[in-house]
């Protein structure tokens, strides 16, 4: 997505979904940007709603929670940017180097996004099923990013079809579209099935409202994780309940950044490195005399004690010093070795 490479050997691409949390305003759209560049996350979302083209007035609301809005319709026209405040959006999160995408929810918003330059095109869960959409978002030539909270398997190879049959390349995530989600409805059973299944990037995006899951995803093997992510959880609006806030979309960029380097680890077990040698060395044990012994003396077990540090006889050696004589005298605590014994 832009100059941003997503797959196996990259570290799972973080995605900020501000959704509508702007609610409007474009000052806070902006704020959102700032915010979210501060995080360490890859890229931020919105979502792009032209009332007129995705809406009637007999939309219902999927949480009643407007005061100034009578039907969903009226939300969508009143939130909604225009196209040079979409493009002054993008050209703001590109300075802060974050990959800027949004969600369209009609034709025209693709059209409008693409204009505006997006690289990518994510596409909600409940658009996922409306192929004319998804195919015109692929026929764009950019990559295709497919939520799939509402789609069943059958669906979901729909309009991963529809993707590769303009050759455009394309990304599966699971989504449940439950604000929030329980632990047990997050999905992450299906990642490796969605992986086997399209053998395309895949990932998560996630409704749990908590960091949990999108680091379980990222050691999974996730290429990207998708949250919403709010100021605060005193926010208004309706997907607040499942949003992380900005110290915890922090974490969850970090928290990746740290499991994609410890998966591509170097550790082998074949031999120890200087270092883990020296440690070894450090934290193992010797076998010692229990108290001082005159040369002469006849070794038994209850003669012999481990203790650190290593270097002498390691502990699985002190089985072939009992019964064995004493050739010199050895103090208390004293290594005991083969050269001491006949």
């Amino acid at each position: 997505m832009g100059d941003v490479e997503i797959g196996p050997s990259h570290p799972c691409f973080v995605l900020a979904e501000i959704a509508l949390a702007h609610d409007g305003s474009l000052g806070t759209a902006h704020a959102y940007i700032d915010a979210v560049a501060r995080t360490g996350a890859h890229g931020i979302k919105f979502q792009t709603h032209i009332a007129e083209a995705e809406s009637t007035l007999r939309e219902p609301f999927r949480v009643r929670f407007s005061r100034q809005d009578e039907t969903r319709f009226d939300y969508w026209k009143r939130t909604s940017f225009t196209r040079e405040q979409w493009a002054g959006l993008a050209a703001h999160a590109h300075e802060k180097g974050l990959i800027f995408l949004s969600s369209p929810f009609s034709e025209e918003a693709v059209d409008l996004l693409q204009e505006v330059g997006v690289p990518a095109f994510k596409i909600g869960s409940g658009e996922t099923l409306n192929l004319p959409l998804v195919k015109r978002a692929a026929e764009k030539g950019k990559p295709v990013l497919l939520s799939t909270g509402l789609a069943t398997w059958t669906e979901i190879d729909a309009a991963v079809d529809v993707v590769a049959s303009v050759g455009s390349p394309v990304a599966v995530l699971q989504c449940t579209s439950a604000y929030p989600c329980t632990p047990e409805e997050v999905g992450l059973n299906l990642l490796p099935e969605i992986s086997t299944r399209y053998g395309c990037p895949f990932g998560l995006s996630d409704h749990s409202g908590t960091i949990y899951a999108g680091l379980a995803a990222a050691a999974l093997g996730a290429n990207v994780v998708e949250v919403h992510v709010v100021f605060s959880r005193e926010c208004f609006g309706p997907d607040v309940a499942a949003s992380l806030t900005l110290d915890e979309l922090k974490s969850l960029a970090e928290g990746c950044e740290f499991i994609h380097r410890a998966r591509r680890g170097v550790m082998q077990k074949d031999e120890l490195g200087p270092d883990a040698a020296a440690m070894r060395k450090m934290f193992s044990k010797s076998v010692v005399a229990r108290t001082r012994f005159e040369p002469g003396h006849v070794l038994a077990s209850s003669d012999l004690a481990l203790k650190k540090p290593g270097g002498g006889t390691p502990p699985d050696g002190m089985h072939c010093l009992v019964g064995r004589v004493l050739t010199r005298t050895v103090e208390k605590d004293e290594w005991i070795t083969d050269a001491d014994v006949k």
